[in-house]
């Protein structure tokens, strides 16, 4: 099945190929339909298929989409997610496990859910999601890219493309902290966790088939950077176009293409 929904253009940068929509409804509409096609597809050939899940408002309307996607077998779905806060109280809203259940989980309800505990001892807890990581390989990685270019909770000062873990503890980037309080996730920034555990750099990419949806005009610069700049841990998210299947949802906003240019 074809998307339903044209991009306004298309391109390759890298290896990474690049679709831009009008608007982060019609992104979040293509990047969901791609998702829900791929996992009809792998479901036909194996037994279970392993997912990792983003956390973030840029990630609602594909995850709206996947919910409403028919013909998916949700019980024969791995699920897991790729970075949570330390120290948040179990009942907070603000957990990425808690956003993840109410816009997706506790919807299809797969099969397994693999949530990080962040409030258990951070080395024990990275221990035991590696290990339920590294079982089989992750077959589908649904991303998104921080405003400073981060991947999961990867910002540029601890980002490592040659990270030797799965799961790291990891001090937040003020801009990424900042980015949280934007995302109307926090009041302010005091209110906002200063640590967090992250899927890396390479376990991210180690998915064989990765979806990157990105909408809106504060994350132009990343986007920016990620396509034109070199391939480097200042940029983390540049380090997608090296990767064998990756897709890059884009809207208007967050290229910063005019739609003038778009049509031609």
């Amino acid at each position: 099945m074809v998307s339903s929904v044209k991009p306004l253009f298309t391109k390759q940068v890298d290896r990474l190929k690049v679709r831009v929509y009008a608007d982060r409804r019609e992104l979040g509409r293509a990047a969901g339909e791609s998702v829900a096609e791929r996992l009809r597809l792998l479901l036909k050939e194996q037994s279970e298929v392993r997912m990792v899940f983003a956390a973030a408002p840029s990630q609602l309307e594909m995850l709206d989409t996947l919910c409403q996607a028919e013909g998916i077998d949700w019980s024969r779905v791995i699920a897991f997610h790729m970075d949570e806060y330390i120290g948040l109280p179990e009942s907070s809203p603000q957990r990425f496990a808690h956003f993840l259940h109410h816009h997706l989980f506790d919807r299809v309800r797969p099969g397994t859910v693999h949530v990080i505990e962040g409030n258990r001892d951070p080395y024990a807890e990275c221990e035991r999601y590696a290990r339920l990581i590294r079982e089989k390989s992750l077959d589908i990685v649904c991303l998104g890219i921080g405003e400073n270019g981060h991947l999961a909770f990867n910002d540029p000062p601890v980002a490592d493309f040659e990270d030797p873990e799965v799961i790291k503890r990891v001090a937040l980037d003020p801009i990424c902290r900042r980015q949280q309080v934007n995302d109307g996730c926090f009041d302010d920034l005091e209110s906002v966790p200063t640590h967090a555990l992250t899927l890396t750099i390479p376990a991210l990419m180690s998915g064989r088939y990765l979806v990157c949806a990105v909408p809106g005009k504060s994350k132009r610069i990343a986007v920016a950077k990620t396509l034109s700049e070199p391939v480097s841990t200042s940029c983390p998210a540049s380090i997608l176009r090296y990767h064998p299947d990756c897709t890059l949802y884009l809207d208007l906003e967050s290229s910063g293409v005019t739609h003038d240019l778009s049509h031609h």
